[in-house]
C-alpha cells in the first residue's frame, strides 16, 4: 500500500488500487483515510468506519470524516471504481454493468483496513456507511457478506425508483433489452442540476466541490448502469435479511420536479423520502429510522443547524448501539 497526501490536503491520505471482480476484470478504486495531524485524534475505542458515496459523487466531505474520527472511529472513505479520483480520460464515468461489480474494491477495501488495524493492536468493528446509490450498494454488499461488518448507516439510500414498484417493472421492462444488447447507450432524459445548485459553492451552496471529479448534471444515464439498479431495487424489494444494527437518516420531505423550487433548499431534490422509509423496513431486523426535517439529499450537507440535527441523530445511535456512553468523543461535525 502506497499512501499519499490526498487532493483534500494534509489531513487526509488516499491509496489507488485494483481489485479483479469474480469476471476477471480489474478495476481501480482509491481508498482515503483521515489522518488529522492536529494531535486531537482520540484513540480508535469504536473501531473504523467505511463510506461509499453516491452516483456521480466522490467523497469531499471533511466535516463527516472529522465527525467520525472525534466519534472514535478510524475513518476511511472509497472513492469506486469510474468516480472520483479514479477518473481518466478513458472512463466510463459513473457506469457498472452490475452492482455486484463494486464487491471486489469493497471486499479489498474492508482488508487493507482491517490490515492496518491488525498493525495497531488487532481487529476492530467495521461500520459501512453509504450515501444515496451507495447507500444501495452498501446494503446489497452486507446482505451477501454476513459478517463482514457489525453496523451500518444508510445516508439518504436510493431504495426504491420514483413512485412504486410498478414503475420500476415498467422501467424494467423497457430498459432489459437495450442493456443486454447496447448497455452504454445514453438514456435522452432531462438533465437537472438542482442539487449541485443546492450543494456547491460554486453555485448557491457552501460546500467546495470539484467539478472534474463530481459534474454538475451528473454523468450521462446508461442503459446498462439503469438496468443494474433495478435489479438491485428487486432484490431490497424481496427483503435483504440483514441482520446487524442499521440506521436509515432521511429528510423529512422530497421537492421533485423539471423547474427549480426554493423548497429544493431544504428538502431531498432527488428520492422520494416516503418511499425510502418505506423501503427501509425491507433491509434488516432492527433498522432505526431517523427524519431530519429541512435535510438536503445529503443530509450532512444540509444547512449548519439540519446537519448539527443529523449529527446528533447520528451520535445518538451510535452511542445507543456501538458505544457506551462513555467511550466515544463528542463533536457535531458541522463545519463545511
Amino acid at each position: 500500500m502506497e499512501w499519499q497526501t490526498d487532493i483534500l490536503g494534509t489531513d487526509f491520505e488516499s491509496c489507488a488500487f485494483e481489485a479483479r471482480g469474480v469476471d476477471g476484470v480489474p478495476r481501480r478504486a482509491t481508498l482515503v483515510r483521515h489522518v488529522p495531524g492536529s494531535g486531537h485524534r482520540p484513540a480508535p475505542a469504536n473501531g473504523a468506519v467505511l463510506f461509499l458515496h453516491g452516483w456521480s459523487d466522490y467523497f469531499f466531505n471533511v466535516a463527516l470524516a472529522e465527525f467520525w474520527t472525534l466519534q472514535g472511529f478510524r475513518f476511511y472513505a472509497l472513492d469506486m471504481h469510474n468516480h472520483g479520483r479514479n477518473l481518466g480520460e478513458d472512463s466510463t464515468g459513473g457506469y457498472v454493468a452490475h452492482l455486484d461489480d463494486y464487491d471486489a474494491e469493497i471486499s479489498t477495501a474492508i482488508d487493507m483496513i482491517r490490515s492496518g488495524a491488525a498493525a495497531n493492536g488487532g481487529p476492530v468493528p467495521l461500520t459501512l456507511m453509504g450515501h444515496s446509490t451507495g447507500g444501495l450498494v452498501a446494503a446489497l454488499w452486507v446482505s451477501r457478506h454476513p459478517g463482514k461488518v457489525q453496523y451500518l448507516v444508510l445516508n439518504s439510500p436510493w431504495l426504491e425508483m420514483h413512485g412504486n414498484s410498478l414503475v420500476r417493472k415498467a422501467a424494467q421492462v423497457l430498459v432489459k433489452p437495450m442493456a443486454r444488447v447496447r448497455p452504454l447507450t445514453v438514456l435522452r432524459l432531462p438533465e437537472r442540476g438542482f442539487y449541485y445548485r443546492s450543494i456547491s459553492s460554486s453555485a448557491e451552496g457552501e460546500w467546495a466541490v470539484d467539478e472534474k471529479y463530481r459534474p454538475p448534471l451528473a454523468f450521462p444515464l446508461r442503459a446498462g448502469w439503469l438496468s443494474a439498479v433495478l435489479s438491485g431495487h428487486t432484490r431490497v424489494a424481496r427483503g435483504l435479511d440483514i441482520d446487524i444494527p442499521i440506521l436509515v437518516l432521511l429528510s423529512g420531505a422530497s421537492a421533485n420536479g423539471m423547474i427549480w423550487r426554493e423548497s429544493m433548499r431544504h428538502s431531498d431534490a432527488v428520492l422520494d423520502v416516503n418511499i425510502m422509509a418505506l423501503r427501509a423496513m425491507t433491509l434488516g431486523r432492527s433498522v432505526t429510522l431517523e427524519r431530519v426535517d429541512g435535510g438536503l439529499h445529503d443530509v450532512f450537507l444540509s444547512a449548519s443547524p439540519v446537519r448539527e440535527d443529523a449529527y446528533a441523530r447520528l451520535a445518538r445511535w451510535i452511542r445507543g448501539f456501538i458505544a457506551d456512553d462513555d467511550g466515544a468523543g463528542s463533536g457535531d461535525g458541522g463545519r463545511p
